[in-house]
């Protein structure tokens, strides 16, 4: 990869820079859906700490400046990901790949994993799906978009 990135677990005082870069790097995906009202470009600094206190936040950084992060928690036996992002001049640089990795070790208890992505996110899908995620259900939100599910089983011994 040739970066010196350095992934670990963010902490409160990283909210804003996180939600900062969360809404740069979700405007490529507003422009594929053409909407700009996304819940990534409309989260509030308030809910980001909320999701601090709910849930597991990693940030990949280098030099000290926060590139990338993810977020999950567990509920019965499953790992939910969700806010997965890459800052637009680092992205296709394997760091998406890492911040996945680094969540799904974080939580290895965890019987499966569950994201979701749009279904014209395709460097997500792909992404998703080369990790081993499978597509496990479609859901019609608007004529504009659909949700697409995956889950991956753990890869952990039972």
């Amino acid at each position: 990869m040739g970066l010196d990135v350095m992934i670990k677990r963010a902490k409160t005082e990283d909210a804003e820079e996180i939600l900062d870069l969360q809404k740069l790097a979700y405007q490529s995906q507003a422009k594929i859906y053409n909407d700009y009202s996304l819940p990534p470009l409309t989260q509030t600094l308030e809910e980001v700490k909320v999701d601090f206190e709910d849930q597991i936040v990693l940030k990949a950084t280098i030099s000290k400046r926060i590139i990338g992060s993810v977020r999950a928690y567990v509920d019965e036996e499953t790992c939910y990901i969700g806010r997965l992002f890459v800052h637009p001049d680092f992205q296709n640089r394997g760091i998406g790949t890492e911040l996945m990795n680094a969540i799904e070790r974080t939580f290895n208890e965890a019987k499966r994993f569950r994201l979701f992505t749009g279904h014209r996110s395709d460097k997500s899908i792909y992404l998703y799906q080369k990790l081993g995620y499978k597509m496990i259900e479609i859901k019609r939100i608007t004529d504009g978009l659909s949700i697409i599910h995956m889950e991956k089983a753990s890869a952990m011994p039972r």
